[in-house]
């Protein structure tokens, strides 16, 4: 009878062929869902319903739609050449209106009439410069049809850049970047595994399962309707680089029981029992340290938690169920296409060297650890949409740089205000236009001429700037969206709307004031999610060794390679963006805590079968190669985002999470042997040891007792048959001396002579017989 825990990996093993039928099934229909999931590129989007800028992000969808932003830069043009053009991109459908010189000055009238330096921020040198205000978002598709539209109208005549066209190029942009990062991951990792495996077929394999659930969760993104562009641009990366371990873990397993002589069905039958607590517990720590993210109240952390945690729940599902049947699919490929081994299998040396370079390592370490820690959040961080979308090396950075040059920096801001007095919102009109970082300070109450009621003007002029309840003042500051002299102006302005409208609501809109308000949430969920992420994993490791001191053992390696990587952004005077800083934090500590468990693990076999030196040395020989494997694998991928995208947030999260990979391997291999012999007195429990060691004896026992035992027991065979042997012996003299004594006695010498060994025989026969 089958035991009752064996029944669902009999179940894997028996119904594999139905299991490939459903796995078929949801790869068909995943590659259908996969163009309909939404991908967006706003980072305001995020921002929780209780912010101001949300909150007035829903004001001015209701009353006006929320605009997209955008720049245009003509060069070598007359006035009316630029005037003309300037018609035409306003007649654009999705266009809302052009802020130009002419909405101010005459440009027909004469040169004469005409006073160059009051229009400089619009038209100087031959070049003219105009702000364009969309109807809708900058990540809509009529925004998008708009950007093209007005690009082939400008054409090789001058520049377009601003928030819509980042919007417009990025996507495109960041797809095909990642497209080539997948293609580039692919070919190095099936090198990597090339050399860390035995056939020729293995990687293929390894590949292919994890495609199948890379898919699969692409797909299934379909029920969040919409996920964030670092979801969409990192998530396969990160689920092939995470998953990796699980497949390469189940194969080993299958290929050493097979090795054992048994059958094929059930050698994986027995690797599913031996993997799935190992594969478990493994893909239990990185969802961890993924789903920590969903705690952040900005909400692409619960976007990028949810994603990357779904990826890896995948994989494990298609490791544990799909990749059985294909491995006894496939058994007799993979053993025809073997090959020898590139790489050592001896790592005796490698864990010799980590073992005398311990005390050197954590002498550095302890030296650098609190210098990184304060450094970590010293260095200097960008917030908002700007570190996505206009990153250097883009078209459209590239086209800002040299308006920034000819007409200086541009920041739109709207003010929204309530509708009461024309009198009120024309004085706080001229009070900011009055500024001296303001290029202006627009509103209806601002243009309306003096005399002319606002009713007269029709309400396709007037519904542009007041809306039922509120009005709204457009605002251009000569700043960058996102630097702290920005963040100074816009609190400047927002206090001088404050003084207007005392006892009323008031929003400031726009690229910096949502920046601000980014800023206040995601630094308090820095400390948040490094919290629960610490926790999560230490209790992860706390049930699987039931320990309460070794989760902590286990972590000081990985906390301390996070400490570092943070910090280097500082030392370099990088600057980098601080969401890929709380992501990265996630990440290093989920992918990478792996394996720190896993040379943990083996100490602590290693300790029960010897002293503290030779466990160490011991555990660092059997990890290196896992280890190793797997880090470079995921600091290659990494890498590749890091040097094949040109979106400044993806490349810099890549360079984070690949310099983790890295600093947490060395770290394991070198730092954490040295902590476990530290802590060794309190992690190594007696009673752990005592089971060890009882059965490490009971084997040698065996091993060395049974032969002994045979060898006493045929020794006592030969001594009963040599004792037997001497008996009889001594009978048969005994019984000739009797029969020879008995016949003189009574006198019989004829039968002693005619036959006198007779008696004796049958004696002898009677002997034998007993």
């Amino acid at each position: 009878m089958k035991k009752e825990g064996h029944r669902p990996v009999d179940l894997i093993i028996h119904k594999r062929k139905q299991i490939e039928k459903v796995f078929t099934v949801l790869v068909v229909l995943s590659l259908i869902c996969i163009p309909m999931v939404g991908v967006n590129y706003d980072l305001t989007k995020y921002l929780p319903d209780s912010s101001p800028s949300a909150q007035a992000l829903d004001i001015m969808q209701k009353e006006f739609t929320y605009p997209g932003m955008g720049r245009v830069m003509l060069q070598d043009v007359t006035l009316y050449e630029a005037k003309n053009i300037k018609d035409r991109i306003a007649e654009v459908d999705g266009v809302d209106m052009v802020m130009w010189c002419d909405t101010t000055t005459n440009i027909y009238g004469s040169d004469l009439f005409i006073d160059y330096s009051t229009i400089e921020d619009y038209y100087k040198d031959g070049n003219a410069y105009m702000d364009v205000i969309f109807l809708e978002k900058d990540s809509s598709s009529r925004t998008h049809k708009a950007v093209a539209e007005i690009e082939q109208i400008v054409g090789d005549r001058g520049l377009v850049a601003g928030s819509a066209v980042s919007d417009t190029n990025l996507g495109p942009t960041i797809n095909a970047e990642v497209a080539r990062v997948m293609m580039l991951a692919v070919v190095i990792i099936f090198l990597i595994l090339t050399l860390t495996t035995t056939s020729w077929f293995e990687p293929v394999l390894f590949l292919s399962v994890l495609g199948i659930a890379i898919v699969i969760n692409m797909g299934s993104n379909i029920i969040f309707g919409e996920i964030s562009f670092l979801s969409n641009a990192v998530g396969a990366v990160l689920q092939l680089a995470c998953s990796m371990d699980y497949s390469i873990f189940l194969l080993h397993a299958f290929t050493e029981e097979k090795a054992n002589g048994v059958e094929p069905e059930q050698a994986m039958a027995n690797a599913l029992r031996t993997a799935f607590s190992s594969i478990g517990a493994s893909g239990a720590t990185t969802i961890v340290g993924f789903l920590a993210l969903a705690l952040m109240r900005f909400g692409i952390g619960p976007d990028m938690g949810f994603v990357l945690a779904k990826g890896i729940a995948l994989s494990l599902m298609t490791v544990l169920l799909l990749m059985p049947a294909l491995i006894l699919r496939f058994q007799n490929v993979i053993a025809k296409t073997q090959h020898r081994s590139f790489i050592p299998r001896q790592w005796r040396g490698f864990g010799e060297f980590s073992y005398k370079l311990r005390k050197p390592v954590l002498a550095v370490v302890a030296l650098l650890i609190i210098p990184c820690y304060v450094a970590q959040g010293m260095a200097d961080f960008t917030y908002g949409n700007e570190a996505v979308a206009n990153s250097p090396g883009t078209p459209v950075y590239e086209a800002e740089q040299q308006m920034n040059e000819k007409f200086g920096q541009s920041n739109m801001m709207l003010a929204l205000i309530p509708l009461d007095s024309n009198v009120t919102e024309k004085a706080l009109c001229e009070e900011i236009n009055d500024l001296p970082y303001v290029k202006y300070a627009l509103g209806l109450a601002s243009v309306l001429p003096d005399g002319i009621p606002e009713g007269f003007l029709p309400e396709s002029v007037t519904g542009m700037m007041h809306g039922e309840n509120w009005a709204r003042v457009i605002i251009n500051v000569r700043s960058a969206g996102e630097s702290d002299a920005a963040f100074s102006y816009a609190d400047e302005i927002r206090t001088i709307i404050e003084r207007y409208y005392p006892d009323e609501q008031t929003y400031l809109v726009g690229v910096t004031p949502s920046t601000q308000d980014i800023k206040d949430i995601i630094v308090p969920d820095n400390q948040l999610v490094n919290l629960v992420s610490l926790l999560g994993v230490a209790l992860v490791v706390a049930i699987t060794y039931k320990s309460l001191l070794l989760p902590i053992v286990v972590l000081i390696p990985i906390e301390c390679a996070v400490f570092i990587n943070t910090a280097m952004p500082y030392i370099y005077g990088q600057r980098t963006m601080f969401l890929g800083f709380i992501i990265v934090s996630c990440i290093q500590l989920g992918a990478t805590i792996d394996y720190s468990i896993l040379l943990t693990g083996n100490y602590l076999d290693a300790r029960a079968q010897g002293d503290k030196k030779e466990a160490a040395i011991r555990a660092v020989t059997v990890s290196a190669e896992s280890i190793l494997t797997s880090g470079m694998i995921l600091m290659t991928v990494a890498y590749g985002l890091y040097f094949m995208t040109s979106v400044e947030a993806v490349s810099g999260l890549g360079q984070l999470i690949g310099r983790g990979a890295l600093i947490s391997m060395i770290l394991v291999l070198f730092l954490l042997p040295g902590c476990l012999m530290l802590f060794d007195r309190w992690i190594v429990k007696s009673d752990y040891a005592q089971k060890k060691h009882a059965k490490m004896n009971r084997i040698r026992s065996t091993k060395l007792i049974l032969p002994v035992l045979s060898e006493l027991h045929q020794q006592r065979l030969r001594l009963i048959a040599q004792i037997r042997e001497n008996r009889r012996a001594r009978h048969r003299e005994m019984r000739k001396k009797l029969t020879h004594l008995f016949s003189s006695l009574r006198h019989k010498p004829q039968n002693t002579d005619n036959n006198p060994s007779q008696p004796d025989n049958k004696e002898d026969k009677q002997d034998d017989e007993s």
